[in-house]
């Protein structure tokens, strides 16, 4: 099962009708391409449309804006997509619904005073991506224009998948699950980082799918604990893997703009009571919050569910991300599974749910996929869990 043309076009009717019911005149959708990968998902989610285009500076008269595209979304009226590179054949929206420019700036401009929105509220989604410039330049040129902040009309819509969209990220799943278990595989002594990330990539690059973040790191605990691990690249490291390490990946990617996100952890050579203690916590973390879900659940109490068993465990609370996940599909939607996050956990959401922590230099992380359905959850990620 896929995403079809008339789920792309129903999208963007329950788009227009919730900015007019915010009373909105309209919408200006905004993502980037090139390697953001994690920029580009409202405008995808209207219109299957990404740009592989690199941001460069506008150079006037030549070219402006690219590697950005925007959706010109009124209340009432047709849509208008405008792109900087050609359709590669998958694009969901009319033809004549769609312009292909250099001149970015210049045609959506155009596109907003043909719709009406050249005075007004005109909603903006994806003012993350747009730089600074870019919106002083339509500032400039619509000066009657009001930019409120509309990002929850897209999120809203983006947190409840349909079943074409859960097929998808079943896929996704299912690739990022046989990447890392080949990154796992890899992870021999004496390899280094980098080659642990290669045998992944070439399972994900045959798949047709791109890596986003590897984030990992090896080392050692005890009294005089080592970490290894690189900032930029995360695998650049070139210490090789020594018997005795421990080691974390986390990776994460898309495919056909479907994001992935798995973690494991494992140890090099036999594993150290004090390694597995670290190892099965996660997991434990983890299972916990799953366990959490229920209709009417919170999603701040499945983050307190996971939070409760890390104290009981007696691992420190401080660490990287201090939530227990998210919400993931072209990229991470709402809700967020942390404190302060309200948000009810409904049928339909695909929920990433992970943890890493640390003691006394050991480090365990876990990470799997869920899909919420209406008597329990799916789980969609099937890698393999412990390595030891």
């Amino acid at each position: 099962m896929t995403v079809g043309p008339e789920e792309f076009a129903e999208r963007r009717v329950r788009a227009a009708e919730a900015a007019k019911a915010a009373g909105l005149d309209g919408l200006l959708i905004c993502a980037r391409g090139g390697g953001t990968l994690d920029r580009y998902g409202d405008v995808l989610y209207l219109t299957n449309h990404y740009t592989q285009f690199p941001y460069i500076p506008d150079l006037p008269g030549q070219w402006t804006a690219r590697a950005h595209t925007f959706v010109v979304l009124p209340a009432d009226g047709p849509p208008m997509l405008i792109r900087d590179v050609p359709d590669d054949g998958r694009i969901q929206m009319p033809e004549d619904q769609q312009v292909y420019t250099d001149l970015v700036l210049e045609e959506t401009v155009a596109a907003l005073r043909k719709a009406g929105l050249d005075k007004g509220k005109v909603g903006l989604v994806g003012g993350d991506v747009l730089p600074v410039t870019t919106f002083r330049a339509l500032c400039a040129e619509l000066p009657d224009v009001e930019w409120p902040d509309a990002q929850t009309v897209l999120s809203d819509l983006r947190k409840i998948k349909s079943p074409g969209e859960i097929a998808m990220l079943r896929r996704a799943a299912q690739v990022g699950s046989r990447t890392i278990e080949a990154m796992m595989e890899a992870a021999k002594p004496g390899a280094t980082h980098g080659e642990v990330v290669a045998a992944g990539q070439a399972v994900l690059n045959a798949a047709g799918g791109a890596l986003y973040n590897s984030f990992m790191a090896s080392g050692t605990g005890g009294p005089e604990p080592v970490l290894i691990k690189s900032n930029f690249p995360t695998w650049g490291s070139t210490r090789p893997l020594e018997e005795g390490h421990w080691l974390r990946l986390g990776i994460s990617g898309v495919v056909d703009g479907y994001v992935f996100d798995v973690s494991r952890s494992r140890a090099i050579g036999n594993a150290t009571n004090a390694q597995i203690a670290a190892f099965e916590a996660a997991i434990d973390v983890v299972e916990a919050g799953i366990a959490a879900i229920r209709p009417g659940a919170k999603a701040s109490d499945l983050a307190a569910a996971g939070k409760a068993k890390q104290q009981e465990l007696g691992f420190p609370l401080t660490g990287v991300f201090s939530g227990l996940g998210h919400g993931i599909g072209m990229g991470w939607d709402s809700p967020w599974i942390a404190p302060g996050d309200d948000t009810e956990i409904q049928p339909g959401m695909v929920l990433n749910f992970e943890k890493t922590l640390t003691r006394d230099g050991y480090l365990g992380d876990f990470e799997e996929t869920v899909v919420v359905t209406e008597d329990g959850i799916e789980k969609l990620t099937d890698a393999r869990i412990r390595w030891w």
